[in-house]
């Protein structure tokens, strides 16, 4: 028992220490894992022969990742993506498994071992590169989901592989993958297909499926309606772990990935009215699970092997991720995936994944790889996942500026109008202020630089002029000289600050009104010279409270004066608190005098909440009701 909880705590204090370390350095949380499971591994030895079976263990993180996955996917998205799916998906997997066999034979390997290392290569790591996406908000970017789309068909493209693998014996090596560590996905001691025909094969299968789409359209709401009624939280977290579980099982037993059935069971619970909270109960163990998958694939790199041939090993993982890399950059040229995405898809999904350690142990195991070429492989497969997180790095550091500075460079459209107001910005909050305005008959000039905004923009007929704000002599063009009015509303905090100053030095008469995303930055504008700023979410959040309040019972009318009330404090500390920000030193603006100001301010909203109003108004407001409709025409008619 102690060794156990011993080594649960190296595990959890490698994480607890190098993630956020990497994080700070920029490096990613994989890397991190990844950097954790290499020091408590081989580099210190604090971990040793358990890191292969509680890494079977992890990987069910990954099966956890896929069910979320397919929570956010509804059949009818899914549908939509068939075209990248089977075309982008299906092309890189059979061009890059054909590839990889080739040069297998090239080196001299039988056809059917060279088969299968090309079918292990040719897939990716749907855990690095989708936890990586999350982290850095790619998902959503063309790029993404087009990466998203070949590690999705490469997840289905295990379970033909794995059909596949056992007919490529090698007589020759019977017996030899015998003793192999059995791999837990999928291939377990039980199995209700072992011994079945083809045909009986596929029924049962289906059958499976089949039961898995039923079961999620029409037995998951009774029994998350039982288990919700009951109140208790952790057993809806036990229904929801009992639910993957379960249906990972299923798919094992009739030979199908646990991964690929947690993604169908996702898919069909997509519009359930359980979802979210399906999704919270189960985030927390995937995360977790993933991190110590990461740090089993760190831990599991054998120095050794790779002290004996380093050359090899590394020009092995180099070449891999290199001809991966030049099949991914022409499927991207092919399938118009340009500029900055094309290259997110190419590096993303470069290296080997974590399934290739499946197929590798089943290769093993079934006699179709010899073990010293089983371990250089898992050797060459780490390693390139251990690599991936510096492509991301290289994405963002090499990539992203080069792209950037591209459209920056781009000449800003030429302003034929202009008006007494310009809107600095026409995002969703400066489409509110420019809508108004509009509205109200007040003419404005707007810039961004956002291409893809300014098309929409003109979509629904507001026109934009494409140019960078931050240079004054744009600012010059749209007539900032004539103009009585700036509106900054830019999403770029320091650009705004820098915005406001400039206009203010060269301007002194000009009113200046800004957006700001929260009290530092709304003091930092002011003090740049603001005339207005208004932090984005007070009055949304004023208003929330205010429907809060109501919901709480408390009259329409007094939530009001609440609301109202709260302002007016806010209004009479502003001064006060302005300028202890401004007295204190730049490294601690919010420090022990505006602490101090903050607390007493806090003190007299709740003595101003607390007391009737002055004009005489009882504190609970129950008499107030508005005045009957039409009672003017009453005060007419008594006064005549």
């Amino acid at each position: 028992m102690t060794g156990y909880l011993l080594d649960a705590f190296i595990y959890l204090a490698a994480a607890v220490i190098a993630v956020p370390l990497a994080k700070r350095l920029g490096l990613g949380s994989v890397l991190g894992y990844l950097i954790a499971g290499v020091i408590i591994g081989p580099v210190i030895g604090l971990v040793g022969k358990e890191t292969e079976a509680l890494q079977h263990f992890a990987e069910f993180g990954v099966v956890m990742m896929l069910f979320l996955v397919g929570l956010e996917l509804e059949p009818r998205m899914l549908w939509s993506m068939r075209n990248r799916l089977l075309g982008l998906g299906g092309l890189q997997v059979s061009v890059t498994a054909a590839l990889f066999a080739a040069a297998g034979l090239g080196f001299g390997l039988p056809w059917q071992s060279a088969v299968a290392v090309g079918l292990l290569l040719s897939l990716s790591s749907t855990a690095i590169v989708l936890q990586t996406f999350s982290e850095r908000g790619l998902s959503s970017t063309p790029g993404g989901r087009s990466a998203f789309s070949v590690l999705l068909f490469q997840d289905i493209a295990v379970i033909p592989m794995l059909a596949l693998i056992p007919l490529l014996a090698l007589p020759e090596l019977a017996g030899g993958g015998a003793s192999a560590d059995h791999h837990g996905d999928g291939h377990g001691d039980i199995s209700l297909v072992d011994g079945l025909s083809g045909w009986a094969r596929a029924l049962v299968v289906l059958a499976a499926i089949a039961l898995v789409v039923a079961g999620g359209r029409y037995l998951s709401r009774p029994l998350f309606g039982f288990v919700a009624r009951s109140g208790l939280r952790e057993a809806f977290t036990a229904a929801s772990l009992m639910l993957v579980i379960g249906v990972a099982v299923l798919m094992t037993l009739v030979g199908l990935s646990a991964a690929l059935g947690t993604f169908l069971a996702g898919v069909v619970l997509a519009n359930s009215e359980f979802r979210h909270e399906l999704e919270a109960n189960i985030e927390p163990f995937k995360g977790l699970l993933l991190g110590l998958f990461f740090i089993t694939v760190g831990a599991g790199i054998d120095f050794g092997v790779l002290a004996g041939s380093p050359g090899t090993i590394i020009g092995l993982t180099l070449g891999v991720m290199l001809i991966k890399g030049l099949v991914l950059f022409g499927l991207a040229v092919l399938f118009k995936i340009r500029r900055s995405d094309g290259w997110l898809f190419t590096l993303s999904l470069a290296q080997a994944g974590e399934f290739g350690f499946v197929l590798l142990s089943f290769s093993l195991q079934e006699s179709v790889l010899p073990r010293d070429l089983a371990t250089i492989l898992a050797l060459v497969v780490g390693l390139s996942m251990f690599l991936t997180p510096l492509l991301f790095i290289a994405y963002d550091k090499l990539v992203t500026p080069r792209y950037v500075s591209t459209e920056d460079d781009r000449e800003a459209d030429a302003i034929d109008e202009h008006h007494p107001v310009i809107i600095a910005g026409i995002g969703r909050f400066g489409q509110i202020v420019n809508r108004l305005l509009q509205a109200s008959g007040v003419q404005t000039v707007v810039l961004d630089r956002d291409v893809g905004q300014i098309e929409n923009m003109a979509a629904v007929g507001f026109k934009t002029y494409y140019g960078d704000v931050s240079r004054s002599d744009l600012l010059h063009t749209a007539g900032i000289a004539e103009a009585s009015l700036l509106v900054v509303a830019i999403d770029e905090q320091e650009t705004a600050v820098q915005i406001v100053e400039a206009a203010r030095h060269e301007f002194p008469d000009l009113k200046i009104l800004a957006r700001a995303f929260d009290r530092q930055h709304y003091y930092q504008l002011c003090d740049a010279g603001a005339d207005v700023a208004v932090i984005e979410t007070h009055h949304s959040a004023l208003a929330l409270g205010t429907a809060a309040l109501e919901a709480t019972g408390i009259h329409p009318f007094r939530a009001a004066q609440q609301r109202a009330a709260f302002d007016e404090v806010e209004r009479r500390g502003h001064d006060g608190m302005y300028d202890a920000w401004q007295q204190e030193s730049d490294g601690e603006r919010f420090g022990k005098d505006y602490r101090e100001r903050y607390m007493e301010l806090h003190a007299l909203l709740n003595t101003l909440m607390q007391r009737d109003r002055a004009d005489g108004h009882t504190r609970t407001e129950r008499g107030w009701t508005p005045p009957p409709k039409g009672y003017t025409d009453t005060i007419d008619e008594d006064s005549g």
